[in-house]
Protein backbone atom coordinates (compact mmCIF):
# COMPACT_ATOMS: atom_id res chain seq x y z
CA UNK A 1 0.00 0.00 0.00
CA UNK A 2 1.33 3.58 -0.56
CA UNK A 3 1.85 5.77 2.31
CA UNK A 4 -1.34 7.93 0.96
CA UNK A 5 -3.70 4.75 1.25
CA UNK A 6 -1.66 4.13 4.98
CA UNK A 7 -2.56 7.56 6.19
CA UNK A 8 -6.16 7.87 5.09
CA UNK A 9 -7.02 4.27 6.22
CA UNK A 10 -5.32 5.33 10.12
CA UNK A 11 -7.28 8.36 9.80
CA UNK A 12 -10.44 6.22 9.09
CA UNK A 13 -9.78 3.75 11.62
CA UNK A 14 -9.46 6.25 14.26
CA UNK A 15 -12.48 8.40 13.00
CA UNK A 16 -14.38 5.46 13.36
CA UNK A 17 -13.22 4.51 16.34
CA UNK A 18 -13.87 7.89 18.17
CA UNK A 19 -17.53 8.25 16.52
CA UNK A 20 -17.93 5.32 17.86
CA UNK A 21 -18.71 7.22 21.59
CA UNK A 22 -19.55 10.75 20.52
CA UNK A 23 -23.01 9.97 19.74
CA UNK A 24 -23.89 8.39 23.44
CA UNK A 25 -22.11 11.14 25.11
CA UNK A 26 -24.23 14.17 23.48
CA UNK A 27 -27.67 12.55 24.13
CA UNK A 28 -27.34 11.01 27.34
CA UNK A 29 -25.70 13.76 29.29
CA UNK A 30 -29.11 15.57 28.45
CA UNK A 31 -31.31 12.33 29.71
CA UNK A 32 -29.01 12.00 32.69
CA UNK A 33 -29.68 15.98 33.32
CA UNK A 34 -33.40 15.32 32.88
CA UNK A 35 -33.45 12.36 35.09
CA UNK A 36 -31.84 14.17 37.90
CA UNK A 37 -34.28 17.53 37.07
CA UNK A 38 -36.91 14.77 38.25
CA UNK A 39 -35.48 13.76 41.00
CA UNK A 40 -34.79 17.89 42.70
CA UNK A 41 -38.50 18.11 41.58
CA UNK A 42 -40.04 15.93 43.17
CA UNK A 43 -37.88 14.32 45.73
CA UNK A 44 -38.33 10.84 44.95
CA UNK A 45 -35.42 8.84 45.99
CA UNK A 46 -35.75 6.23 43.04
CA UNK A 47 -35.63 9.34 40.41
CA UNK A 48 -32.09 10.05 42.13
CA UNK A 49 -30.91 6.29 42.44
CA UNK A 50 -32.00 6.46 38.23
CA UNK A 51 -29.99 9.51 37.21
CA UNK A 52 -26.58 7.48 39.25
CA UNK A 53 -27.00 4.74 37.54
CA UNK A 54 -27.22 6.12 33.84
CA UNK A 55 -24.36 8.86 35.11
CA UNK A 56 -22.15 6.02 35.79
CA UNK A 57 -22.93 5.12 32.25
CA UNK A 58 -22.47 8.13 31.25
CA UNK A 59 -19.00 8.95 32.47
CA UNK A 60 -17.71 5.49 31.46
CA UNK A 61 -18.58 6.50 27.90
CA UNK A 62 -17.77 9.95 27.87
CA UNK A 63 -14.10 8.91 29.49
CA UNK A 64 -13.70 6.90 25.80
CA UNK A 65 -14.32 9.48 24.19
CA UNK A 66 -12.27 12.27 25.66
CA UNK A 67 -9.27 9.87 24.95
CA UNK A 68 -9.79 8.58 21.02
CA UNK A 69 -10.49 12.24 20.41
CA UNK A 70 -7.16 13.30 21.48
CA UNK A 71 -5.12 11.57 18.89
CA UNK A 72 -7.45 12.70 15.86
CA UNK A 73 -5.76 16.40 16.30
CA UNK A 74 -2.76 14.84 16.68
CA UNK A 75 -2.74 13.03 13.26
CA UNK A 76 -3.26 16.31 11.61
CA UNK A 77 0.55 17.05 12.12
CA UNK A 78 2.01 13.85 11.99
CA UNK A 79 0.36 12.37 8.67
CA UNK A 80 -1.50 15.37 6.94
CA UNK A 81 0.87 18.36 7.61
CA UNK A 82 0.17 20.00 4.42
CA UNK A 83 -3.20 19.94 5.44
CA UNK A 84 -2.68 21.53 8.57
CA UNK A 85 -0.49 24.10 6.77
CA UNK A 86 -3.32 24.80 4.43
CA UNK A 87 -5.89 25.23 6.86
CA UNK A 88 -3.91 25.78 10.08
CA UNK A 89 -5.19 29.92 9.99
CA UNK A 90 -9.02 28.46 9.55
CA UNK A 91 -8.89 25.18 12.00
CA UNK A 92 -7.22 27.42 14.76
CA UNK A 93 -9.90 29.74 15.43
CA UNK A 94 -12.95 26.89 15.65
CA UNK A 95 -10.66 24.59 17.49
CA UNK A 96 -9.39 26.91 20.03
CA UNK A 97 -13.17 28.77 21.03
CA UNK A 98 -14.24 24.30 21.25
CA UNK A 99 -11.28 23.91 24.11
CA UNK A 100 -12.14 27.07 25.80
CA UNK A 101 -15.52 27.86 25.80
CA UNK A 102 -16.97 24.17 25.64
CA UNK A 103 -14.31 21.48 26.69
CA UNK A 104 -13.49 23.31 29.79
CA UNK A 105 -17.29 24.05 29.96
CA UNK A 106 -18.09 20.83 30.18
CA UNK A 107 -15.47 19.24 32.06
CA UNK A 108 -15.55 21.65 34.73
CA UNK A 109 -18.69 21.34 35.66
CA UNK A 110 -18.54 17.48 35.28
CA UNK A 111 -16.13 17.31 37.71
CA UNK A 112 -18.73 19.59 40.18
CA UNK A 113 -21.42 16.92 39.09
CA UNK A 114 -19.76 13.87 40.21
CA UNK A 115 -18.14 14.89 43.35
CA UNK A 116 -20.92 16.96 44.44
CA UNK A 117 -23.38 14.49 45.60
CA UNK A 118 -24.54 15.36 49.49
CA UNK A 119 -21.62 18.53 48.97
CA UNK A 120 -23.93 21.06 46.93
CA UNK A 121 -26.87 22.32 47.24
CA UNK A 122 -29.14 20.83 45.19
CA UNK A 123 -29.95 23.36 43.05
CA UNK A 124 -26.12 24.15 41.97
CA UNK A 125 -25.77 20.54 41.89
CA UNK A 126 -28.40 19.98 39.16
CA UNK A 127 -27.20 23.00 37.32
CA UNK A 128 -23.85 21.40 36.62
CA UNK A 129 -24.78 18.80 35.37
CA UNK A 130 -26.95 20.99 32.60
CA UNK A 131 -23.91 22.89 32.10
CA UNK A 132 -22.26 20.06 31.64
CA UNK A 133 -24.29 18.52 29.18
CA UNK A 134 -24.77 21.73 27.29
CA UNK A 135 -21.24 22.18 26.82
CA UNK A 136 -20.75 18.82 25.43
CA UNK A 137 -23.59 19.60 22.83
CA UNK A 138 -21.62 23.03 22.14
CA UNK A 139 -18.59 21.19 21.83
CA UNK A 140 -20.01 19.16 18.93
CA UNK A 141 -21.08 22.52 17.05
CA UNK A 142 -17.10 23.79 17.13
CA UNK A 143 -16.39 20.33 15.43
CA UNK A 144 -18.77 19.87 13.06
CA UNK A 145 -17.69 24.24 12.03
CA UNK A 146 -14.08 22.90 11.25
CA UNK A 147 -15.20 20.05 9.87
CA UNK A 148 -18.29 21.78 7.38
CA UNK A 149 -15.02 24.34 6.04
CA UNK A 150 -13.89 21.17 4.40
CA UNK A 151 -17.47 20.36 2.48
CA UNK A 152 -18.04 23.15 2.07
CA UNK A 153 -15.07 26.33 2.37
CA UNK A 154 -16.32 29.62 3.26
CA UNK A 155 -15.10 33.13 4.61
CA UNK A 156 -11.46 32.86 3.50
CA UNK A 157 -8.85 33.72 1.26
CA UNK A 158 -5.66 31.95 -0.21
CA UNK A 159 -2.22 34.18 0.39
CA UNK A 160 1.20 31.87 0.12
CA UNK A 161 -0.63 28.87 -0.37
CA UNK A 162 -2.16 29.01 2.79
CA UNK A 163 -6.26 29.73 3.52
CA UNK A 164 -6.41 32.79 5.65
CA UNK A 165 -9.92 33.80 7.48
CA UNK A 166 -11.76 36.36 6.41
CA UNK A 167 -15.27 36.36 7.91
CA UNK A 168 -15.34 34.52 11.09
CA UNK A 169 -19.07 34.61 10.99
CA UNK A 170 -19.30 32.79 7.69
CA UNK A 171 -17.72 29.87 9.04
CA UNK A 172 -20.08 29.29 12.10
CA UNK A 173 -22.85 30.08 9.86
CA UNK A 174 -21.78 27.86 7.17
CA UNK A 175 -25.11 26.47 5.43
CA UNK A 176 -22.99 23.21 5.62
CA UNK A 177 -22.82 23.09 9.17
CA UNK A 178 -26.27 24.67 9.80
CA UNK A 179 -27.74 21.65 8.13
CA UNK A 180 -24.68 19.15 9.75
CA UNK A 181 -25.00 19.85 13.56
CA UNK A 182 -28.92 19.17 13.91
CA UNK A 183 -28.16 15.63 12.17
CA UNK A 184 -25.36 14.78 14.42
CA UNK A 185 -27.08 15.84 17.69
CA UNK A 186 -30.15 14.43 16.91
CA UNK A 187 -28.56 11.35 15.78
CA UNK A 188 -26.72 11.54 19.61
CA UNK A 189 -30.41 11.66 21.03
CA UNK A 190 -31.23 8.70 19.15
CA UNK A 191 -28.49 6.73 20.69
CA UNK A 192 -29.08 7.68 23.70
CA UNK A 193 -32.35 6.60 23.68
CA UNK A 194 -32.13 3.02 22.15
CA UNK A 195 -29.20 2.72 24.46
CA UNK A 196 -31.69 3.85 27.65
CA UNK A 197 -34.42 1.72 25.96
CA UNK A 198 -32.13 -1.57 25.13
CA UNK A 199 -30.90 -1.43 28.60
CA UNK A 200 -34.01 -1.09 30.73
CA UNK A 201 -35.56 -3.59 28.41
CA UNK A 202 -32.95 -6.32 29.56
CA UNK A 203 -33.94 -5.87 33.10
CA UNK A 204 -37.78 -5.32 32.05
CA UNK A 205 -37.56 -9.23 30.68
CA UNK A 206 -36.35 -10.36 34.06
CA UNK A 207 -38.43 -8.62 36.58
CA UNK A 208 -39.76 -11.36 38.55
CA UNK A 209 -35.61 -11.28 39.64
CA UNK A 210 -36.13 -7.15 40.30
CA UNK A 211 -37.50 -5.83 43.67
CA UNK A 212 -40.32 -3.53 42.97
CA UNK A 213 -38.48 0.10 42.94
CA UNK A 214 -35.70 -1.62 40.19
CA UNK A 215 -38.63 -2.67 38.28
CA UNK A 216 -40.89 1.15 38.65
CA UNK A 217 -37.18 2.49 37.36
CA UNK A 218 -36.41 0.76 34.61
CA UNK A 219 -39.97 1.33 33.40
CA UNK A 220 -39.56 5.06 33.72
CA UNK A 221 -35.97 5.09 31.79
CA UNK A 222 -37.56 3.02 29.33
CA UNK A 223 -40.62 5.55 28.54
CA UNK A 224 -38.54 8.43 29.19
CA UNK A 225 -36.35 7.31 26.48
CA UNK A 226 -38.93 6.16 24.10
CA UNK A 227 -40.47 9.50 24.33
CA UNK A 228 -37.10 11.63 23.91
CA UNK A 229 -36.52 8.92 20.68
CA UNK A 230 -39.57 9.06 19.24
CA UNK A 231 -38.96 13.37 19.15
CA UNK A 232 -34.98 12.41 17.87
CA UNK A 233 -35.44 10.18 15.66
CA UNK A 234 -38.17 11.66 13.64
CA UNK A 235 -36.22 14.92 13.64
CA UNK A 236 -33.14 13.01 12.33
CA UNK A 237 -35.12 11.53 9.64
CA UNK A 238 -36.35 15.63 8.74
CA UNK A 239 -32.47 16.69 9.24
CA UNK A 240 -30.87 14.32 7.26
CA UNK A 241 -33.54 15.42 4.47
CA UNK A 242 -32.61 18.52 4.08
CA UNK A 243 -29.35 17.82 4.26
CA UNK A 244 -29.45 15.66 1.39
CA UNK A 245 -31.30 18.49 -0.31
CA UNK A 246 -28.20 21.08 0.84
CA UNK A 247 -25.70 18.47 -0.37
CA UNK A 248 -27.57 18.44 -4.69
CA UNK A 249 -26.82 21.95 -4.33
CA UNK A 250 -23.37 22.01 -2.65
CA UNK A 251 -22.03 18.30 -3.42
CA UNK A 252 -23.87 17.06 -6.26
CA UNK A 253 -20.66 14.27 -6.91
CA UNK A 254 -21.52 12.99 -3.31
CA UNK A 255 -25.12 12.75 -3.87
CA UNK A 256 -24.20 11.00 -7.19
CA UNK A 257 -22.11 8.52 -5.50
CA UNK A 258 -24.43 7.59 -2.22
CA UNK A 259 -27.27 6.33 -5.50
CA UNK A 260 -24.65 5.25 -7.83
CA UNK A 261 -25.91 7.48 -9.80
CA UNK A 262 -23.40 7.13 -13.30
CA UNK A 263 -25.36 9.54 -15.63
CA UNK A 264 -27.80 12.58 -15.47
CA UNK A 265 -31.65 11.49 -15.21
CA UNK A 266 -34.64 13.79 -15.42
CA UNK A 267 -36.85 12.94 -13.49
CA UNK A 268 -34.66 10.88 -11.20
CA UNK A 269 -35.82 7.25 -9.74
CA UNK A 270 -34.27 6.12 -6.08
CA UNK A 271 -32.32 3.34 -6.32
CA UNK A 272 -32.78 0.42 -3.96
CA UNK A 273 -30.68 -2.24 -5.45
CA UNK A 274 -27.51 -1.47 -7.46
CA UNK A 275 -24.78 -4.10 -9.04
CA UNK A 276 -22.65 -1.45 -10.51
CA UNK A 277 -19.33 -2.02 -12.89
CA UNK A 278 -16.62 1.12 -11.76
CA UNK A 279 -14.40 0.29 -14.02
CA UNK A 280 -16.43 1.06 -16.66
CA UNK A 281 -18.80 3.62 -14.84
CA UNK A 282 -22.29 2.13 -15.05
CA UNK A 283 -24.73 0.17 -13.42
CA UNK A 284 -24.98 -3.72 -14.53
CA UNK A 285 -28.38 -4.06 -12.42
CA UNK A 286 -30.27 -1.21 -10.85
CA UNK A 287 -34.12 -1.56 -9.07
CA UNK A 288 -35.76 2.17 -8.98
CA UNK A 289 -38.36 3.72 -7.68
CA UNK A 290 -39.63 6.13 -10.34
CA UNK A 291 -38.96 9.82 -9.71
CA UNK A 292 -38.77 9.27 -5.79
CA UNK A 293 -34.90 10.68 -5.95
CA UNK A 294 -35.88 14.04 -7.94
CA UNK A 295 -38.91 14.61 -5.57
CA UNK A 296 -36.73 13.93 -2.57
CA UNK A 297 -34.14 16.16 -3.86
CA UNK A 298 -35.91 19.17 -5.32
CA UNK A 299 -39.95 18.09 -3.73
CA UNK A 300 -41.66 17.72 -6.43
CA UNK A 301 -41.26 14.08 -9.24
CA UNK A 302 -39.41 16.82 -12.00
CA UNK A 303 -35.74 17.64 -11.64
CA UNK A 304 -32.40 16.02 -12.91
CA UNK A 305 -30.24 14.75 -10.59
CA UNK A 306 -26.75 15.03 -12.02
CA UNK A 307 -24.48 11.77 -12.71
CA UNK A 308 -20.94 10.96 -11.92
CA UNK A 309 -19.57 10.74 -14.99
CA UNK A 310 -20.84 14.69 -16.10
CA UNK A 311 -19.70 15.93 -12.86
CA UNK A 312 -16.32 14.58 -13.11
CA UNK A 313 -16.33 15.87 -16.87
CA UNK A 314 -17.80 19.66 -15.37
CA UNK A 315 -14.93 19.55 -12.73
CA UNK A 316 -11.89 18.60 -14.91
CA UNK A 317 -12.89 21.35 -17.25
CA UNK A 318 -13.71 23.93 -13.65
CA UNK A 319 -10.24 23.22 -12.02
CA UNK A 320 -8.14 22.58 -15.02
CA UNK A 321 -5.68 25.58 -14.26
CA UNK A 322 -4.46 24.02 -11.16
CA UNK A 323 -5.18 20.36 -11.42
CA UNK A 324 -3.75 19.52 -14.93
CA UNK A 325 -1.50 17.13 -16.34
CA UNK A 326 1.68 18.83 -14.75
CA UNK A 327 0.12 18.49 -11.31
CA UNK A 328 -0.90 14.62 -12.48
CA UNK A 329 2.78 13.94 -13.17
CA UNK A 330 3.76 15.48 -9.62
CA UNK A 331 2.00 13.38 -7.61
CA UNK A 332 2.50 10.95 -9.74
CA UNK A 333 -1.57 9.85 -10.76
CA UNK A 334 -2.75 8.22 -14.04
CA UNK A 335 -4.97 11.05 -14.51
CA UNK A 336 -7.00 14.09 -12.77
CA UNK A 337 -9.92 12.46 -11.94
CA UNK A 338 -12.81 13.45 -9.11
CA UNK A 339 -15.14 10.46 -8.78
CA UNK A 340 -14.69 9.52 -4.84
CA UNK A 341 -13.17 5.94 -4.26
CA UNK A 342 -15.02 2.37 -3.27
CA UNK A 343 -18.19 3.84 -4.90
CA UNK A 344 -19.86 0.83 -3.65
CA UNK A 345 -19.04 1.63 0.13
CA UNK A 346 -20.84 5.00 -0.20
CA UNK A 347 -23.55 3.63 -2.00
CA UNK A 348 -24.20 0.92 0.84
CA UNK A 349 -23.10 3.15 3.76
CA UNK A 350 -26.07 5.94 2.44
CA UNK A 351 -28.81 2.51 2.94
CA UNK A 352 -27.43 0.82 5.83
CA UNK A 353 -27.64 4.76 7.39
CA UNK A 354 -31.37 5.11 6.32
CA UNK A 355 -32.69 1.53 6.48
CA UNK A 356 -31.62 1.34 10.52
CA UNK A 357 -33.37 4.83 10.93
CA UNK A 358 -36.29 3.73 9.50
CA UNK A 359 -36.04 0.56 11.49
CA UNK A 360 -35.60 2.75 14.39
CA UNK A 361 -38.91 4.55 13.61
CA UNK A 362 -40.91 1.56 13.14
CA UNK A 363 -39.71 0.18 16.56
CA UNK A 364 -40.16 3.81 18.17
CA UNK A 365 -44.20 3.34 16.90
CA UNK A 366 -44.66 -0.31 17.89
CA UNK A 367 -43.59 0.80 21.35
CA UNK A 368 -45.75 3.64 21.61
CA UNK A 369 -48.41 1.38 20.85
CA UNK A 370 -47.76 -0.80 23.31
CA UNK A 371 -47.35 1.53 25.72
CA UNK A 372 -51.06 3.21 24.96
CA UNK A 373 -52.71 0.37 25.79
CA UNK A 374 -50.74 -0.34 28.68
CA UNK A 375 -49.47 -3.82 27.66
CA UNK A 376 -45.75 -2.71 27.43
CA UNK A 377 -44.13 -4.86 30.20
CA UNK A 378 -45.44 -7.65 29.07
CA UNK A 379 -44.40 -7.65 25.45
CA UNK A 380 -41.22 -9.54 26.27
CA UNK A 381 -40.54 -10.64 22.35
CA UNK A 382 -40.57 -6.88 21.85
CA UNK A 383 -38.11 -6.23 24.77
CA UNK A 384 -35.96 -8.89 23.38
CA UNK A 385 -35.90 -7.34 20.02
CA UNK A 386 -35.00 -3.75 22.04
CA UNK A 387 -32.34 -4.94 23.87
CA UNK A 388 -30.33 -5.80 20.68
CA UNK A 389 -31.41 -2.72 19.17
CA UNK A 390 -28.78 -0.99 20.40
CA UNK A 391 -26.98 -1.66 17.82
CA UNK A 392 -29.03 0.17 15.14
CA UNK A 393 -27.94 3.83 16.17
CA UNK A 394 -24.17 2.78 16.35
CA UNK A 395 -24.59 2.04 12.57
CA UNK A 396 -26.58 4.24 11.41
CA UNK A 397 -23.86 6.84 12.81
CA UNK A 398 -20.75 5.09 12.04
CA UNK A 399 -22.14 4.74 8.38
CA UNK A 400 -23.04 8.12 8.14
CA UNK A 401 -20.06 9.63 8.76
CA UNK A 402 -18.62 7.02 6.13
CA UNK A 403 -20.90 8.67 3.59
CA UNK A 404 -19.75 12.16 4.90
CA UNK A 405 -16.25 11.50 4.30
CA UNK A 406 -15.94 9.10 1.27
CA UNK A 407 -18.39 10.63 -1.01
CA UNK A 408 -16.39 14.33 -0.34
CA UNK A 409 -13.10 12.54 -1.85
CA UNK A 410 -10.66 13.28 -3.89
CA UNK A 411 -11.04 16.24 -1.97
CA UNK A 412 -9.72 17.07 1.26
CA UNK A 413 -10.94 20.95 1.31
CA UNK A 414 -13.27 20.83 -1.59
CA UNK A 415 -12.38 22.97 -4.65
CA UNK A 416 -9.06 23.67 -2.97
CA UNK A 417 -7.08 20.82 -1.86
CA UNK A 418 -6.74 17.52 -2.81
CA UNK A 419 -6.01 14.40 -0.62
CA UNK A 420 -2.48 13.37 -2.34
CA UNK A 421 -1.10 17.00 -2.00
CA UNK A 422 -2.71 17.13 1.82
CA UNK A 423 -0.12 13.95 3.24
CA UNK A 424 3.67 14.64 5.16
CA UNK A 425 6.03 14.44 2.39
CA UNK A 426 8.30 13.10 5.61
CA UNK A 427 6.15 10.26 7.03
CA UNK A 428 7.04 6.87 5.22
CA UNK A 429 5.25 4.07 4.91
CA UNK A 430 7.46 2.20 8.25
CA UNK A 431 6.06 4.71 10.36
CA UNK A 432 2.71 4.92 8.90
CA UNK A 433 2.27 0.83 9.71
CA UNK A 434 3.60 1.11 12.96
CA UNK A 435 1.37 3.76 14.16
CA UNK A 436 -1.68 2.37 12.23
CA UNK A 437 -1.14 -1.12 13.93
CA UNK A 438 -0.56 0.43 17.16
CA UNK A 439 -3.69 2.67 17.15
CA UNK A 440 -5.97 0.00 15.58
CA UNK A 441 -4.66 -2.30 18.75
CA UNK A 442 -5.44 0.02 21.40
CA UNK A 443 -8.44 1.39 19.89
CA UNK A 444 -9.54 -1.84 19.88
CA UNK A 445 -8.58 -2.49 23.42
CA UNK A 446 -10.28 0.35 24.28
CA UNK A 447 -13.12 -0.40 22.90
CA UNK A 448 -13.41 -3.66 24.18
CA UNK A 449 -12.82 -2.10 27.58
CA UNK A 450 -15.94 0.57 26.91
CA UNK A 451 -18.59 -2.37 25.95
CA UNK A 452 -17.66 -4.48 28.61
CA UNK A 453 -17.80 -1.90 31.54
CA UNK A 454 -20.96 -0.65 30.12
CA UNK A 455 -22.54 -4.36 29.71
CA UNK A 456 -20.59 -4.96 33.31
CA UNK A 457 -23.07 -1.91 35.35
CA UNK A 458 -25.44 -1.89 33.00
CA UNK A 459 -26.59 -5.29 33.13
CA UNK A 460 -26.03 -5.33 37.10
CA UNK A 461 -28.69 -3.19 37.76
CA UNK A 462 -29.71 -0.86 40.55
CA UNK A 463 -28.79 -2.19 44.31
CA UNK A 464 -32.12 -2.14 46.29
CA UNK A 465 -32.39 -0.03 49.23
CA UNK A 466 -30.93 -1.55 52.31
CA UNK A 467 -32.69 -0.99 55.50
CA UNK A 468 -30.47 0.70 58.36
CA UNK A 469 -28.30 -1.85 60.27
CA UNK A 470 -29.05 -1.64 64.00
CA UNK A 471 -26.02 -0.74 66.12
CA UNK A 472 -25.55 -1.05 69.95
CA UNK A 473 -26.73 2.57 70.73
CA UNK A 474 -30.22 1.49 68.91
CA UNK A 475 -30.44 -1.22 71.16
CA UNK A 476 -29.25 0.32 73.85
CA UNK A 477 -32.12 2.46 73.36
CA UNK A 478 -34.80 0.39 72.94
CA UNK A 479 -34.89 1.61 69.46
CA UNK A 480 -34.50 -1.67 67.56
CA UNK A 481 -37.85 -2.26 66.44
CA UNK A 482 -38.65 1.28 65.08
CA UNK A 483 -35.17 1.86 63.00
CA UNK A 484 -34.77 -2.40 61.73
Amino acid sequence: MEALDLARLQFGVTTVYHFFFVPLTLGLSVLVAIMHTQWVRTGDESYKKMTKFWGKLFLINFAMGVVTGIVQEFQFGMNWSEYSRFVGDIFGAPLAVEALMAFFLESTFLGLWIFGWDKLPKGLHLASIWLAAIGTNISAFWILAANSFMQNPVGYTVVDGRATMTDFGALITNPNVLHQYPHVVLGGFTTAAFFVMGISAYHLIRKHKKSQEEVLIFKRSFNLAMAVGFVAVLGTMFAGHMQGQHMADYQPMKLAAAEGLWEDEDPAGLSMFQIGDEANRESVVNVRIPSLLSFLTYDTPDGMVRGLNSLNAEYQTQFADKFNQAYAEQYGLDAIDYIPPAIWLTYWSFRAMVGAGMLMFLLILVGAWFRLRGTLPNRNFYLAVMVFAIFLPYLANSTGWMLTEFGRQPWIVFGEMRVEEAISPNVGIPELWITLITFTLVYGVLMVADIWLLWKYGSAGIEPTQPAQPTPEMVADGKLAVNY
